[in-house]
């Protein structure tokens, strides 16, 4: 919010910083029987590597939290001269289209009757978009209920 951040950037190496946050989430996964996987070509940016991690964090952990048992997670990395993207892909609950444009305000929860039970604040994806915005990278949701949701960090070379 302050925009300005005590951090530097740095050269990511994006296969091995979401690798160490899918790691992490291992036992949350394993607690829902949820599948980690990654896919990634060589990619890696001039970043801010905390922010990066926070944001893809989130995403993940995300991912996992509104999942369905046996579901699975896909971090799915690629870059090319013209963009690099990271997209976070569950096979979860999915969310409702009349949702979908507000799910990225503060506080906003599209389930508030399940808040409870999967936890959380309601800012995971408030920071995601403004982690984004700030690493130079635009957001995008596409989702089907009851199938599941992609969410993908894209940023355009010039």
């Amino acid at each position: 919010d302050e925009s300005v951040l005590p951090y530097e950037k740095e050269t990511v190496d994006l296969y091995k910083t979401a690798k160490e946050i899918l790691d992490r989430l291992t036992p949350a996964a394993e607690k829902m029987d949820v599948r980690l996987c990654i896919e990634q070509s060589s990619a890696t940016l001039e970043i801010v590597k905390p922010i990066f991690e926070e944001v893809i964090y989130n995403l993940c952990d995300n991912a996992i939290k509104y999942n369905n048992r046996g579901g699975s997670v896909q971090v799915i990395i690629q870059q090319t001269d013209e963009i690099t993207s990271i997209a976070v892909k569950d096979t979860g609950i999915g969310i409702p289209v009349s949702d979908q444009q507000r799910i990225f305000e503060r506080f906003y929860r599209v389930d508030k009757s399940h808040s409870k039970e999967i936890g959380g604040t309601g800012l995971g994806l408030s920071i995601v978009k403004h982690g984004a915005a700030y690493l130079g990278a635009d957001v995008k949701v596409t989702s089907t209920m009851g199938k599941g949701t992609t969410f993908t960090l894209i940023w355009t070379h010039i």
